[in-house]
């Protein structure tokens, strides 16, 4: 990947034209770089929306925004001279998760796949500021996992310009193709992620469905799961050993009723927001050990994304939502 010269900034128009004749107050170095930190706290919420869309993961989120305050830190241009920092800023994360992406493409043996993203866990009231942030736009479960199976190029070209309005003549030099190149990227991602669920649009009746669907499985009773799910349902299980999938009503049900987990744990079911949609935490002694999130579309259960790895769930430092 090529290194990011602070020369571009000017093309991009990110750069004020100094005024030569123009009297500046001396400033110290520490007073420049407070007065840093703290532009970049201002933006730090916008940088983790968007590393996490082109992540999908909530540590990897923060370890780019890091990444970037040290990118920023380091840089010799002079920050006070650029016009769009915010915009800067977006582009500096972005070239981050590229590098992360590329990263993590390379470690694995297979080609890309399905993969269950870091869920974020809000209370049902929805009142939570950090996580309005996070999931502007409606970033759902089903549309991460959509999200995943992109190359990193088509990925960073889909997550800037449809999600955040970034132009693809500053796309392009991230990616290091042009602005009709980049435009390409960014057009295979969407009909790509045309095909993933979004959830309806009312909350209430979500969880009416999901509470439906409890009901049904405590009951054993296969017709009314059959009837609550999408024809296409799947159901996604990320647990210690890797990703599971299951697909079609049918199996999904019998699925659901053959090891009757939802059954088994539904005293232990806290209600919760989970990617902004219905979903419960699933928890004992007070621990969770598992997040199911329910993607409800025209009043059926499409999908059931469930993350039970231990050592996932450790890192995400989940609060049990209230009863």
């Amino acid at each position: 990947m090529k290194p990011f010269h602070l020369d571009v900034l000017p093309r991009l128009g990110l750069l004020r034209h100094r005024n030569v004749g123009t009297r500046r107050k001396k400033v110290t170095a520490v007073d420049e770089r407070d007065w840093l930190a703290e532009r970049f706290q201002a933006h730090r919420p916008h940088l983790r929306a968007v590393a996490y869309r082109m992540l999908g993961s909530l540590t990897e989120a923060d370890d780019a925004v890091q990444g970037t305050w040290l990118r920023l830190s380091r840089s010799r241009a002079d920050t006070r001279e650029v016009h769009n920092l915010g915009g800067w800023l977006t582009t500096l994360v972005a070239r981050e998760c590229l590098d992360m992406l590329r990263a993590r493409a390379a470690r694995r043996e297979e080609p890309l796949g399905v993969h269950l993203p870091d869920p974020v866990i809000g209370r049902q009231d929805g009142d939570d500021p950090e996580q309005q942030a996070l999931l502007a736009e409606g970033v759902g479960l089903a549309l991460l996992v959509v999200l995943d199976t992109l190359a990193p190029a088509e990925r960073l070209a889909f997550v800037l310009h449809d999600m955040f309005a970034v132009p693809f003549e500053e796309i392009g030099p991230i990616v290091g193709r042009s602005a009709p190149a980049a435009k390409m990227l960014a057009s295979r991602a969407r009909r790509r992620v045309h095909g993933a669920a979004v959830p309806d649009a009312d909350l209430a009746r979500q969880r009416e469905v999901v509470e439906a669907f409890f009901a049904a499985a405590r009951e054993g009773d296969f017709a009314a799961l059959v009837a609550l799910l999408d024809p296409g349902a799947v159901v996604r299980v990320d647990g210690a050993a890797g990703i599971s999938v299951v697909r079609g009503a049918a199996a999904v049900a019998g699925q659901v009723l053959a090891t009757g987990g939802f059954a088994r744990f539904a005293r232990m079911a806290r209600p919760a927001l989970v990617n902004g949609a219905a979903g419960v935490v699933m928890t004992a002694e007070g621990r969770p050990f598992a997040v199911v999130g329910f993607t409800v579309r025209q009043g059926k259960i499409a999908e059931i994304d469930i993350l039970g790895d231990p050592a996932r769930l450790r890192r995400l430092h989940l609060a049990v939502p209230d009863s």
